[in-house]
């Protein structure tokens, strides 16, 4: 099995464990789910377009960052223009927490994103649960079917969804209710980083869609190339988390990108 195949049974597993454990009625109960959600669509037109990445490790960088305090990276993004947080939440792989989420919910006012690899309707009302505002698809790891539930779904509990493909093949799973459309430079399998493979895809969707540049984004220069050939926002995370204090490291680059 490839490094994604491995996460999704691993999740699967997770997933059963935690119906055992909580209800859907029981986090469907919780203080935030009757929330009003934020919309990462105004946000990414309001304000830098970056949705800032709080990340501790990877399966392809192993530890980035296992020493910082989420609530002081996630508000320093804030204040300086992020459009939202993106979160990760998978434990055995990536080092994260649902707690992440719960911890920074009422102090931040800018949408979160929920990043996993959603594979089961239980997981949508976990992220509504914790507070989350939208929630990731990745193309990859669902069919077309489930891309098109997962949405209504998500739509029903008013979560907002960043959809994320990789390949030509993988636009089949791209409908008019998606909010957001997500093209990872990375390839989940190799981890290999490709912009302008990006560039190509983005430019086979309709031009109406909101498109984000995810991963693989590593200088300002990446950056300005991106959002020269027309993305609407930009999902980043290795690049701050990596630096000793990644809220300073995210002023600057806002600051000179913002020149």
């Amino acid at each position: 099995m490839n490094i994604l195949d491995q996460i999704v049974q691993r999740k699967k597993e997770e997933i059963e464990f935690s119906k055992s454990k909580i209800s859907v009625q029981q986090l469907k109960d919780s203080a935030f789910f009757e929330r009003k959600t934020y919309s990462l669509k105004k946000t990414i037109k309001t304000k830098s377009g970056i949705i800032a990445e709080f990340k501790r490790q990877s399966p392809s960088k192993g530890i980035i960052n296992n020493h910082s305090s989420v609530f002081e990276v996630t508000s320093a993004y804030e204040k300086s223009e992020a459009s939202a947080i993106s979160v990760l939440t998978d434990r055995d792989f990536f080092g994260g927490s649902f707690d992440d989420i719960i911890q920074i919910r009422q102090k931040i006012s800018i949408p979160i994103v929920r990043k996993d690899f959603m594979v089961d309707e239980y997981q949508f009302y976990e992220a509504k649960n914790m507070g989350a505002d939208v929630v990731l698809l990745i193309a990859a790891c669902l069919s077309v079917s489930q891309v098109d539930e997962f949405t209504d779904l998500a739509h029903q509990l008013g979560l907002e969804v960043l959809l994320e493909i990789h390949t030509e093949e993988e636009l089949q799973h791209y409908n008019k209710n998606i909010d957001l459309v997500g093209i990872n430079n990375r390839n989940l399998k190799d981890f290999r980083v490709d912009l302008e493979h990006s560039v190509q895809l983005k430019n086979l969707l309709p031009k109406e869609t909101f498109s984000v540049a995810e991963s693989g984004i590593y200088s300002i220069e990446d950056f300005l190339y991106l959002k020269e050939k027309g993305f609407d926002g930009f999902l980043m995370g290795e690049y701050f988390m990596k630096d000793e204090n990644p809220g300073n490291k995210f002023r600057e680059f806002v600051l000179n990108v913002t020149m």
